[in-house]
């Protein structure tokens, strides 16, 4: 399967990190993956080359991100043609806009982590093992499992709509030139989720690690994975462990705009870091990708918050979200353009105007708001507590009421969701996974132009909802040739 094994053979064994000296190690097929991790030193530069990794356009740096917006209803764009517009149009077939990049890059990055998890465990069987290279795995197995849930929701149908569909391939060790795995079923590719994340915990610090996997990173998938799977018993368990850690504390309302532009803050449970000479975008980043060209020269303005989200934060003036919002490229009085990937309205802090900021992965707020989820969907719903957690994060809007246990519903609890997270990549994903029904904006385009890829409305039914495998990986991997996703 040659655009996993090229990966393997060449990028995931030499380990793309920013440690220069650390690509002096001679590649081969078989050699390198025996030896480029020989102490916990070589394994700390692995991880790092994991994390900078992670922060590709193709995944967390940009196009994940986008991709979860532009297909949930809460962007839109001012017209077509401007870039990754098709994620919007749904203008995808194996052959053309595949979305093969992020198939492509997050199994590299999967690659990575499996040679790290292997020639740890080699060093463990040959009692050389240590409390650092534990750690590393324990953070190898965590990155892991977050890949394959991106993976998996975006290749796979829900968990809850039919878990015995095709998932992904399960690739959990270095691969041979000649391999061609097929696709696991969605099932299967959530147990080894959870496998990974099972084993991985025991391993990890229960202390802040800044821009790496800790504990309650883990825990925090966790949450989110059970949340997919309808286990809303282990979901709140998970998310509650997060949040009663004390670990984390939520922003203060006067706080929160200006957290865009602090590294590590207090709600950050897993933070990608951006450093101006590694992995920084630029003008490539998301946050240009967001901004409107009037803001800053160069900017690109391709995506804006939906009529739709913008109804949705009128119904509190005051809501204090509206600080990172600014002009789009529509007119000098709608708020559609996020700043929270340049810093909020301080525009990158001291950072300088062009440099990305850190990709926030995992928030304190998404764990109240999964934890008010799970306790008004327990099989006993508990909607004192689902008030409770829901408006920690609702008092965000000051002029809103406060949800009580007569008030509460999932789609309040949604709806703030999407304020909350809004161009972090949740919505689709969630929407999918509620099985509702998505409105696109269609009207926003300007001139008029007729989206002939999807319907205006959409549900999970309609088989574009997840995208097909390359046509690249299909001509490369016979074996997965009839794996392809039904109606590509």
């Amino acid at each position: 399967m040659k655009k996993i094994t090229i990966i393997l053979t060449v990028l995931g064994l030499m380990l793309i990190t920013s440690c220069e000296d650390f690509l002096d190690v001679k590649p081969s097929n078989y050699a390198a993956s025996e030896t480029s991790i020989t102490n916990a030193a070589d394994a700390k530069v692995a991880i790092n080359g994991l994390m900078r990794k992670m922060t590709s356009s193709l995944y967390y740096g940009r196009n994940f991100l986008i991709y979860g917006d532009a297909k949930g209803g809460d962007f839109a764009i001012r017209s077509q043609g401007r870039g990754s517009d098709w994620y919007y149009s749904f203008n995808h077939s194996a052959s053309s806009n595949s979305g093969s990049g992020f198939w492509e890059q997050i199994y590299n990055c999967i690659l990575q982590a499996n040679n790290l998890i292997v020639n740890i465990e080699k060093m463990e069987a040959e009692d050389r093992g240590s409390v650092a290279l534990s750690e590393y795995k324990g953070m190898a197995l965590t990155a892991r499992a977050l890949m394959y849930f991106d993976l998996v929701r975006l290749y796979g149908k829900m968990y809850n709509m039919d878990k015995a569909s095709y998932g992904v391939p399960l690739v959990l060790e270095p691969l041979d030139a000649s391999a061609q795995p097929t696709r696991a079923s969605v099932e299967e590719v959530y147990t080894q989720i959870l496998t990974d994340l099972t084993t991985a915990a025991p391993l990890l610090s229960k202390n802040k690690v800044n821009g790496y996997f800790n504990y309650y990173a883990n825990k925090a998938i966790e949450a989110r994975v059970h949340l997919f799977m309808d286990n809303f018993t282990a979901s709140l368990a998970a998310a509650e462990e997060v949040i009663n850690s004390n670990k984390y504390t939520l922003y203060s309302n006067t706080a929160w705009g200006g957290s865009w532009a602090t590294q590590f803050g207090t709600e950050s449970i897993f933070e990608l870091a951006i450093y101006p000479a590694e992995g920084d975008l630029t003008t490539g980043s998301l946050g240009y990708y967001l901004l409107r060209l009037a803001k800053v020269t160069g900017a690109m303005g391709y995506f804006m918050a939906s009529d739709y989200w913008i109804a949705r934060m009128n119904q509190d003036p005051t809501d204090i979200r509206w600080g990172v919002m600014d002009y789009d490229e529509s007119s000098n009085t709608r708020f559609g353009s996020c700043l929270k990937y340049v810093g909020g309205s301080a525009m990158n802090g001291d950072k300088a105007s062009r440099s990305a900021v850190n990709i926030k992965v995992i928030r304190l707020s998404e764990m109240y708001l999964i934890a008010a989820e799970a306790a008004l969907r327990l099989p006993t719903p508990d909607k004192v507590k689902a008030a409770g957690y829901l408006n920690q994060i609702r008092k965000r809007s000051p002029g809103l009421a406060e949800a009580t246990d007569a008030t509460v519903t999932v789609d309040m609890i949604l709806d703030e969701k999407s304020k909350e997270f809004f161009a972090e990549g949740l919505r689709y994903f969630d929407m999918l996974r509620l099985n509702k029904t998505i409105e696109f904006n269609d009207e926003f385009i300007s001139p008029a132009v007729v989206i002939t890829h999807r319907e205006k409305t959409l549900d999970r039914t309609f088989y574009k909802t997840i995208l097909p495998i390359d046509q690249g990986e299909l001509d490369a991997n016979p074996a997965i040739k009839t794996q392809q996703n039904p109606g590509y």
